[in-house]
């Protein structure tokens, strides 16, 4: 590495230029004087949505998605497609081209941001943390002054880097989702055949974006084949929308979820009751689900998926070879000429959970404390990030490690249809500590990134038929925190 001899002197070192890393920035710059230095071994900001495949969009609404200072979209609903009625989807390449906006309009302006793309940081050894140029060799060492931020440690495992974990034969046409677009030039170019039978590999919500893809591209049904090896529960999305026009679909729904679960008596039964108050939806109704990593869809997407008829259940696959899928549970066939797309990468692989704040190393004098960016709120990272800035802004409400790890205890992921019922409790105990803290109640409400607060906040007192919905979530919440124990002891023992 070649060693430069100027300095960088800063508060906070966020690692990682993605959503996360984003959202904690603009919070902390917005409530504090301090200077961040943001990294990131890409070239631009906006973290994985860099390398996303060209139809991707987000699960949920643009409006609360992204960073607090500035909106996402237009705030209108979409009125063609599977998404018709409810509140636009950002596209990937929209959510790159807004996180450059960020950067180059709220974080360079202020005069308290440093930018350092394509480098990479290297924090161990006695000379404390370094960032080397991915490009020129150039290293630079960094003295933190406060705290160094890892943006990273969620990060997911995305379609276009990642590797198969199954064996594939030479002459097997196996490609990402990336690739969809770009066939036809690539067959041309080539003078290679365009295929004709299409096998999606995957059971998330990749799998079904691809699938999606290609029946709104106008590949027969038949043509289609989708490996899955398992089912998934899946929220329904109108169950997501901030506006006060879904109010009864949003919160009251929030409202029924309470009291599904106060009253579930075992998993099963709980998935059943959130299926039956609209809560969840299912592709296949005659399958129970073992998977639920809260892929968030529309009714209509649903029924599109429906109406696949090739669909093969055969477990995990193994190995591939020309028109044919060796898989855990059996052998399947396709078309010789069939091309595999991989829809296989987890954006949820499992991570051990870690405090949120962390004081400094012992191994080396002064060294800076550290933050692991995690989920307080599921599943909203962007949310997560911005809160757990405004905790970390405030010292004099939060003046320890102690104190703010107590108002961000970290969310669980649901990794296994078991770990739900745990990720509610985590979820709902911050937000009862968040709700005793009148200045960062006030925060929340005003936050873009909240979603549902100020949709509840600005309820009018004469609003009889919105107060019964209010008063239901507050009773169904009491319910569900006494039985999320049982539920929790039955799913874990």
């Amino acid at each position: 590495m070649n060693r430069t001899s100027t300095p960088i002197d800063t508060d906070y070192l966020v690692v990682g230029a993605g959503t996360t890393g984003l959202a904690f920035a603009d919070t902390l710059l917005a409530h504090s004087g301090a200077h961040i230095t943001l990294v990131d071994t890409r070239g631009k900001p906006g973290g994985h949505w860099n390398d996303a495949y060209p139809f991707v969009t987000l699960h949920q609404p643009s409006a609360f998605y992204g960073v607090n200072s500035l909106a996402l979209g237009s705030g209108r609903k979409d009125n063609a497609g599977l998404n018709a009625g409810l509140y636009e989807l950002a596209t990937g390449a929209e959510i790159c081209a807004y996180f450059d906006r960020v950067l180059q309009h709220t974080l360079l302006p202020s005069g308290r941001v440093g930018w350092h793309p394509m480098c990479r940081v290297h924090e161990g050894g006695p000379e404390g943390p370094r960032i080397e140029n991915l490009l020129t060799g150039a290293v630079q060492k960094v003295h933190v002054r406060r705290k160094i931020v890892d943006a990273r440690y969620l990060s997911p495992v995305i379609p276009a880097t990642h590797k198969p974990r199954f064996e594939v034969e030479p002459g097997v046409r196996l490609v990402a989702p990336n690739a969809l677009p770009r066939l036809a030039q690539g067959a041309a170019a080539s003078g290679a055949p365009l295929p004709r039978h299409f096998v999606v590999i995957g059971a998330g919500k990749t799998a079904m974006d691809t699938a999606l893809w290609l029946l709104g591209a106008g590949v027969p049904q038949q043509a289609i084949t989708w490996v899955k090896p398992r089912d998934a529960w899946l929220v329904n999305r109108i169950t997501t929308q901030p506006a006060p026009e879904f109010f009864f679909d949003a919160i009251g729904s929030q409202a029924d979820q309470m009291a599904a679960i106060g009253a579930a008596t075992s998993l099963d039964d709980l998935y059943l009751r959130l299926e039956a108050c609209g809560a969840l939806l299912r592709v296949d109704t005659g399958r129970m689900p073992t998977m639920f990593h809260l892929a968030t869809v529309s009714t209509a997407e649903v029924a599109a998926l429906r109406t696949l008829p090739n669909v093969v259940r055969l477990g995990h696959l193994l190995h591939l070879a020309p028109g044919r899928m060796q898989l855990a549970d059996g052998v399947a066939d396709v078309p010789a000429d069939a091309i595999f797309i991989d829809c296989t990468a987890s954006a949820v692989a499992p991570r051990p959970l870690q405090p949120i704040f962390q004081d400094g190393g012992a191994d080396v004098s002064g060294a800076p404390g550290r933050i692991v960016l995690q989920l307080v709120r599921l599943p909203q990272p962007a949310f997560s990030a911005a809160a757990i800035a405004y905790i970390e802004a405030h010292d004099e409400a939060y003046p320890d490690t102690a104190a703010k790890n107590a108002m961000c205890a970290t969310v669980p992921f649901p990794h296994t249809m078991a770990g739900y019922p745990r990720s509610v409790a985590v979820g709902m105990q911050n937000q009862a500590r968040w709700g005793q803290d009148k200045a960062l109640r006030q925060w929340m409400r005003d936050s873009r990134l909240d979603g549902f607060g100020r949709l509840m906040s600005q309820v009018a007192p004469d609003d009889s038929a919105k107060l019964a919905v209010l008063a239901r979530y507050k009773a169904g919440a009491m319910a569900a925190m006494a039985n999320l124990p049982r539920l929790m002891a039955a799913a874990e023992g």
